[in-house]
């Protein structure tokens, strides 16, 4: 199986009062530092931005879209970049921009655990991530499906197809305190994300 990766790069403004994907994390951006870390596990990368959304400078190889219609939610976002993703390619694990300790071996091991699956995704305690997870690309028409409804939550696309709910403890030998999943939302969450980083 050949896999991807898409990145949502987020909108334009956040709780930290600058857009996440340019938030500097040492001597790179948010986003600099995920498509790195992703780099070394899949390929391409696909970036989907809002509309108007300016991003930092990404290595060529990186593939740029926009979301087609704003506001719209992380299946908007999955519905561009599995669109933009090159015929080749199979699946894609999907994250967010703002998860600066992500692991790459939890990628690797997310994309094993796919299996047969449309979907595997990361459940803890019933709640889904739907942006730590590996999405084929023949989920697209389900996608287009909900988004064409105005059914939005990624649990109806789950409910959808042959969908591999990941449990914790099948992940934490790759990634123990499951960092990955840290996504950054307040500043106090950047700070201490630099500061395990080591960057503070």
């Amino acid at each position: 199986m050949t896999a991807g990766g898409i990145v949502l790069a987020g909108g334009k403004s956040t709780r930290m009062g600058t857009p996440k994907a340019t938030l500097p994390f040492g001597p790179e951006t948010m986003l600099q530092r995920v498509v790195r870390l992703l780099s070394g596990v899949v390929d391409p990368i696909v970036i989907v931005a809002a509309r108007e959304q300016e991003l930092p400078e990404l290595p060529e190889s990186i593939i740029v879209t926009r979301d087609e219609r704003e506001a719209r939610g992380p299946l908007e976002g999955l519905r561009a970049g599995l669109k933009a993703l090159p015929a080749e390619v199979d699946a894609a694990y999907v994250t967010s921009c703002d998860v600066p300790l992500l692991v790459p071996a939890f990628v690797t091991r997310m994309i094993e655990l796919l299996a047969d699956h449309d979907i595997a995704v990361m459940e803890i305690d019933g709640f889904p991530h739907p942006l730590s997870a590996v999405y084929r690309r023949a989920v697209l028409p389900h996608v287009e499906s909900l988004l064409g409804r105005d059914k939005l939550r990624p649990v109806f696309l789950f409910d959808a197809v042959r969908t591999r709910r990941v449990r914790p403890e099948e992940m934490t030998s790759v990634d123990p305190e499951l960092r990955t999943l840290r996504n950054l939302n307040t500043r106090e969450d950047y700070a201490a994300a630099l500061s395990e980083a080591g960057l503070r």
